[in-house]
């Protein structure tokens, strides 16, 4: 699962420790997720913009994995907090995380660029 991580990524759904579930059908950030041989990497917010880049406010969330009870952990470490993820599947088009902190689930899909066709004939 852990070569399926790096990329980006966008929320699709969220279902919150209390069962009720959230659609996103429309995301103004994406994730970006960089991991290195060393299994350490970050996670980076990104805005898409019209024209097929992103704004970033270059703020990083570096993590490191880990493999715990038969379970793959994300371990984040920022300058405000501390926090693990469980990865409970990864794959070409998905990403389904478990937050350890609130128990909520994120499904996440891989982020296609929007094509819009600015041709003005």
């Amino acid at each position: 699962m852990i070569n399926h991580l790096n990329g980006y990524w966008e929320i699709d759904e969220v279902t919150l420790s209390d069962g009720t579930k959230k659609d996103y059908n429309f995301n103004d950030t994406i994730d970006y997720i960089e991991v290195s041989d060393s299994l350490s990497g970050f996670r980076r917010k990104l805005k898409p913009n019209l024209f097929g880049t992103f704004e970033t406010s270059r703020s990083e969330e570096n993590f490191s994995i880990k493999i715990d009870d038969d379970s793959l952990n994300i371990y984040y470490t920022t300058p405000y907090s501390k926090w693990k993820e469980t990865i409970l599947n990864a794959n070409e088009t998905q990403l389904i995380i478990l937050n350890n902190t609130n128990k909520d689930v994120y499904i996440y899909k891989r982020y296609e660029s929007l094509d819009l066709d600015f041709d003005t004939k």
